[in-house]
């Protein structure tokens, strides 16, 4: 009955992400699932070198979907990366919903076999075909099952993902040996988020850790040493009055090219009403940060 009543849970935070969406796309690729929705800065210069963001969607949501609630397209031409919003694929049963293949905890209901890193590498490779990507810059955000896929996608392609994002996800369930190339994770999660539980649980049984966990993980993979310090406060959620976030950070000893960051929404739910500045404040933070140097060829760890 609780797994019952997660599932409809998380059903309903992609439902409810998918009806806020306004987003316009202004391009197309095919990275070999159908096409996928890319944003081309109007900054874009074929002879210089330009970031990519590839957005990933909560379970039963979409990329538009994702977009409409973020709204990072409507940010693209002022920072200037592409953007890229790509749909999971359809469950086989049930309500059908789209979901990615991240964890053992969310949310490959079906068990499909489908290598869902893989195609988000392939969605990389595609746009690198056709632009002029900045291979030092390349990023994930994800919210929720987006973020489990983040995660993973990161982990299992440390030497391409310069950061990732994500909202209300989590880390794998088993730890595992660090990846082989440090990367830059930022962690946001709210506390009364009663669809992935801040302090961690489980979903059918399958455990998926905490935020506080997560970025404890990543910062032993990026080689940080110490506790985390408090380094600022943010507003992110636009129905929670003033500085409602808390935001940690790894600073002592992380590798170059690796860090580990956690904000923490006091109060904030599965779907914070987020605020102006929130996709703005992910974004600047991302961009900030890259890889060492520039990788040749992607390949998996």
């Amino acid at each position: 009955m609780r797994h019952t009543k997660w599932l409809s849970l998380l059903t309903l935070a992609g439902t409810l992400v998918s009806a806020m969406s306004f987003a316009e796309t202004r391009t197309q690729i095919d990275a070999g699932r159908g096409e996928v929705p890319l944003v081309v800065p109007a900054s874009y210069d074929s002879a210089k070198v330009t970031p990519l963001i590839v957005l990933l969607h909560g379970y039963g949501s979409s990329g538009s979907g994702q977009d409409g609630y973020m709204k990072f397209s409507e940010l693209a031409d002022s920072y200037g990366y592409l953007l890229a919003t790509p749909d999971g694929t359809q469950e086989a049963g049930g309500e059908n919903n789209r979901f990615w293949n991240a964890s053992k905890a969310c949310c490959n209901f079906f068990e499909s076999e489908q290598d869902d890193a893989d195609y988000v590498m392939n969605i990389i490779k595609t746009v690198q075909s056709q632009y002029n990507v900045d291979p030092r810059r390349i990023y994930l955000i994800g919210h929720s099952n987006g973020g489990f896929m983040s995660y993973r996608t990161a982990y299992e392609y440390s030497d391409v993902i310069a950061g990732i994002a994500s909202l209300a996800g989590a880390e794998a369930t088993d730890p595992m040996p660090a990846p082989k190339n440090p990367v830059h994770v930022l962690q946001i999660h709210g506390t009364a988020d009663g669809t992935i539980a801040y302090d961690g649980s489980d979903i059918r049984g399958n455990v998926y850790p905490g935020a506080v966990e997560t970025v404890q993980r990543w910062a032993v993979y990026n080689g940080c040493t110490g506790a985390a310090k408090i380094v600022g406060t943010l507003d992110l959620e636009a129905n929670l009055e003033g500085l409602e976030t808390t935001r940690s950070r790894f600073t002592d000893n992380c590798k170059l090219g690796g860090s580990s960051e956690l904000w923490t929404i006091a109060e904030g739910s599965h779907i914070p009403a987020i605020s102006d500045n929130f996709s703005k404040e992910v974004v600047e933070w991302l961009l900030a940060r890259q890889k060492v140097a520039a990788v040749a060829n992607s390949s998996a760890d």
